[in-house]
C-alpha cells in the first residue's frame, strides 16, 4: 500500500539520499502507473501495440524531470497532480515526434494545399449567419496570410500551431535551427498582428468567432 504523504513529505523524501528516495521513486512510479493509461486513452488506444512501451517509457522520463525539476515545484498543487501533469506533457510530445517521425518535408512545405489548411476549423452546429460570417472572415484570413507572410512562414506556422508538430522537428525538416525557427514565427506573428489591427480585427475576435457555442 502507497502511503500518504503532503507536498512536503514527497520533497523531503525524494531530496533525500538512498531508501528514501528510492522509496518515493517507487511510490509515484506506481501512482503514475494507475493513472496514465486513462488520461493517455484520449490520444492514442490502449489497444494500440505501442501503448504500454509508450506508458513505461513516458514514466522514466518523468520520473527523472521531476528530480531535476524538484526545486521548480511552487506548492500550488498537489505534489502529485504537479508530476502528473509533467507525464502528461512528457507523453504529448513523444507522441508528436512519433507521429511527424516518418512525415515527409512536402508536408511542411509552402503551397495551395497547406495555405488552405492553415485554418481547416472543426465543424460546428451554427447558424446559417454565423457561418456565412465565418467564410467571409476565412477569405480576409486566407489573403492577409498570402500578402503577409512568407512560404516559410505559412509553413512553420502549419506545421507548428495547426499541427502541433515538434519544433526541433520542424527546425530539422527545414534546415534550420531552433532560434532562427523561433525568430520567423515572431516575425510572422508581429506581421499578423499589425495587418489585422489594419484590417480593425483582433486575435481574440477571431478566436470568438470560431469558438463552439
Amino acid at each position: 500500500m502507497i502511503p500518504k504523504r503532503d507536498n512536503a513529505h514527497w520533497l523531503n523524501d525524494l531530496q533525500s539520499p538512498g531508501e528514501a528516495r528510492e522509496s518515493a521513486l517507487s511510490d509515484l512510479m506506481s501512482l503514475l502507473q494507475r493513472a496514465l493509461p486513462a488520461g493517455l486513452s484520449h490520444w492514442l488506444s490502449p489497444d494500440n501495440p505501442l501503448f504500454e512501451d509508450l506508458i513505461a517509457d513516458v514514466i522514466q522520463e518523468t520520473l527523472m524531470r521531476v528530480i531535476n525539476n524538484l526545486h521548480t515545484f511552487e506548492g500550488r498543487s498537489q505534489f502529485t497532480t504537479w508530476a502528473y501533469k509533467i507525464a502528461v506533457r512528457v507523453a504529448l510530445n513523444e507522441l508528436r515526434h512519433r507521429r511527424w517521425k516518418n512525415v515527409s518535408m512536402d508536408g511542411l512545405e509552402g503551397g495551395d494545399e497547406n495555405e488552405t489548411s492553415l485554418f481547416e476549423f472543426p465543424s460546428t452546429e451554427v447558424s446559417p449567419e454565423a457561418a456565412v460570417e465565418r467564410g467571409d472572415m476565412l477569405a480576409i484570413l486566407q489573403r492577409i496570410l498570402a500578402e503577409e507572410l512568407t512560404e516559410k512562414q505559412r509553413a512553420a506556422m502549419n506545421a507548428l500551431m495547426l499541427q502541433g508538430a515538434p519544433l526541433e522537428e520542424v527546425a530539422q525538416r527545414m534546415g534550420t535551427n531552433r532560434n532562427a525557427l523561433y525568430k520567423l514565427m515572431h516575425d510572422a506573428r508581429l506581421r499578423l498582428k499589425k495587418r489585422l489591427a489594419r484590417e480593425g480585427l483582433s486575435i481574440e475576435e477571431l478566436l470568438d468567432m470560431f469558438s463552439n457555442k
